[in-house]
């Protein structure tokens, strides 16, 4: 695609140049902003109850309608805070500057105070200014300028004031239909990946699923005679049938937990120091730690080789692989009886220990695990050898689909990211858009 002939400054400091012919003005020369306003939710004189949108409804690009909640709006006051189609809907918190369209997808709907609405007249072109307003969100626009205490807000006084690129008309409409085209085509792509990816992983779940409760397929090469062959009603009702020669055993006589304890934090490394093992950490490869603490009882220490549960928080169940480090006070260690049990065997029963903890957490406010619950939880148990093959066999396995599905991954981020160049390309003037581009697009 081509560039422009000429460019100018345009005085947008996250922007750079424009084109030259292009103007620039203040959001407020070129559509009508209001806010919304804060909402009653008990019914009084002159007053109506009428759905409404917030800012968890606000998505990138998309309105999230699911979840549309209604409240008492004055009968004054209400025509100002009606949503029209054609209306640019921002976040005015939290995630400030998701931007939508309203296309009418609920007949009547109203905003309260935590989103702006912009109406534009007959000659700006609203769909240009949706992707130049994720364009702004992406490089940084909205965070020069948004207040911030307790979460990020975009004020009406600061929205108002924002500079936006002015193109002539034709060029609005001719880079809003282009980017229809092209995005549309990303996302097909992104949807047809992400469905594949979910098959994957459905695949994985049903794989490993199937493995640890019934026992490895014997054209994988482990051999089981007539006898061991025959199935057995297990008397668990998440697992139905068995292998004969299985056992079912409690949690607590094949494994025990270590809870973690509150520890002196620091941000720098001292002696003996290693990571505060914190969720974030554990969860994530590419996050680095940047808390030190000790703890002088070695059950307190976690290797690569153990595994860890989260006792307490939103996550209460999750069962994750150790990395070295300190327990933090939130998660345990489970120590397994090896003499008895296989724990890479373990790991891949994670999904089944975690269905049935996270269903009954213990406590009113903060969800705590129920050791009860997880000592009580009848595990399948297969001969010792047989558990070490049948998780050699899953390791193989779920290594393959990881591979699979991370190549998938890598294809979805490019696209994002191709995505998110382009519409920042062409609404900010970066190239330009022909008829013979729009006609190649369509």
């Amino acid at each position: 695609m081509k560039r422009y002939d000429t460019y100018k400054p345009s005085e947008i400091e996250w922007l750079g140049e424009i084109p030259e012919h292009w103007e620039v003005k203040r959001v407020k020369e070129i559509g009508n902003v209001v806010l919304g306003k804060m909402l009653c939710n008990t019914p009084q004189p002159g007053y109506l109850l009428k759905p409404y949108l917030k800012s968890k409804n606000i998505g990138w690009i998309r309105v999230n309608v699911e979840s549309v909640e209604e409240m008492y709006f004055s009968k004054v006051e209400m025509k100002q805070y009606k949503i029209k189609k054609n209306d640019l809907l921002l976040s005015e918190g939290g995630e400030v500057g998701k931007t939508c369209i309203w296309n009418d997808e609920i007949q009547e709907c109203y905003i309260q105070n935590s989103v702006h609405k912009i109406s534009f007249p007959k000659y700006v072109e609203a769909k240009y200014y949706l992707y130049f307003s994720f364009a702004t969100g992406v490089l940084g626009g909205y965070d020069s300028i948004v207040n911030f205490i307790s979460i990020k807000h975009l004020t009406y006084e600061k929205l108002n004031r924002i500079l936006w690129t002015f193109p002539p008309f034709q060029e609005q409409t001719a880079i809003a239909n282009y980017l229809d085209t092209k995005t549309a085509a990303i996302d097909r792509k992104i949807e047809l990946l992400t469905a594949k990816a979910d098959k994957y992983k459905a695949l994985r779940r049903s794989l490993i699923s199937e493995t640890v409760c019934r026992g490895l397929p014997a054209s994988e090469g482990f051999t089981l005679n007539e006898t061991l062959t025959k199935m057995k009603v297990s008397g668990i009702e998440w697992i139905g049938m068995i292998p004969e020669h299985w056992e079912v055993k409690r949690f607590k006589s094949i494994a025990n937990t270590v809870k973690g304890r509150n520890l002196e934090l620091s941000d720098t490394y001292f002696e003996n120091s290693l990571p505060n093992l914190s969720l974030e950490y554990l969860r994530n490869e590419s996050v680095t730690f940047d808390t030190y603490c000790y703890a002088p009882d070695k059950n307190q220490r976690v290797t690569t080789n153990d595994m860890i549960i989260i006792w307490d928080g939103a996550g209460v169940g999750e069962i994750l692989k150790g990395k070295e480090g300190f327990l933090s006070s939130t998660i345990a260690k489970i120590v397994v009886d090896r003499k008895k049990y296989n724990s890479k065997f373990l790991y891949h029963l994670r999904f089944s220990i975690e269905y049935i903890l996270k269903m009954i957490p213990a406590g009113m406010g903060i969800p705590h695990l129920n050791p009860q619950v997880l000592n009580s939880f009848n595990c399948p148990c297969p001969p010792l050898e047989e558990q070490e093959k049948i998780a050699s066999y899953l390791d193989n396995k779920t290594t393959q689909i990881d591979t699979i599905l991370t190549n998938i991954n890598n294809q979805i981020n490019k696209l994002t990211q191709l995505r998110k160049t382009l519409i920042n390309d062409v609404v900010t003037g970066k190239i330009k858009v022909t008829e013979v581009d729009i006609r190649s697009a369509t």
